[in-house]
């Protein structure tokens, strides 16, 4: 118990007070088979809900992953609320993806809102998992620190957008501009010893949405 509490004392310090909700929408292979017209009518107020939800600053950034889902940042910092702000997204309704939320504290890369015109860009999007279990609980806080040291060397590169975590215990997100060998990610102490795992995409994304020059 002392060295989960000092994990979460750890990792939780290097955050911004910042805290924000992000939201993945997954890919769900057994979503309803509907007609082309049906779908095309969903994604259009999609797309309508994400430009209201913009517009009211309650949405700061949204993007699609190649293959299908896509996140969204959300300025609050309440689980149920942000979760009341989706129900009118037509795509939720008609349930075309898993829906995930997890509270975000962003450590580079601040999420805002993009002004007209937009220019649309690609990064690496890299999801980390933890995994923490009996066997390797006691080396959480000096894994964790290895992480986050192992960050700080990706972050000399100049190629890091935006990283982050969610709750003290539950993974984190790291955007990367340009093209990424899995082999870095791969390499990095926690990934190695099992603590954490990883999913990489492509991830499509408005220029500037984390303060990166446009």
């Amino acid at each position: 118990m002392r060295a989960m509490l000092l994990f979460i004392f750890l990792w939780g310090k290097a955050a911004t007070a910042q805290q924000m909700v992000i939201v993945f929408l997954h890919h769900k292979p057994d979503k309803p088979e509907l007609a082309k017209e049906q779908i095309d009518k969903i994604m259009e107020g999609h797309f309508a809900n994400i430009k209201k939800l913009a517009n009211e600053r309650k949405l700061l950034v949204a993007g699609p992953f190649e293959g299908g889902g896509g996140i969204f940042i959300f300025n609050s910092t309440s689980l149920d609320e942000v979760e009341g702000w989706l129900k009118d997204d037509p795509g939720v309704q008609n349930n075309r993806w898993n829906v995930e939320l997890q509270p975000y504290r962003p450590r580079t890369g601040l999420p805002r809102l993009v002004s007209e015109p937009i220019q649309m860009t690609t990064y690496q999007f890299i999801r980390f998992s933890s995994y923490i279990a009996k066997f390797n609980v006691n080396d959480v806080p000096e894994l964790m620190k290895k992480h986050d040291d192992y960050l700080a060397e990706i972050k000399k590169s100049g190629n890091i957008v935006a990283e982050g975590i969610f709750n003290d215990t539950d993974g984190g997100i790291l955007i990367i501009n340009g093209d990424l060998d899995k082999k870095v990610i791969e390499s990095d102490p926690a990934v190695r010893e099992g603590l954490l795992d990883f999913d990489i995409k492509k991830w499509f994304v408005a220029k500037g949405a984390f303060g990166e020059s446009r």
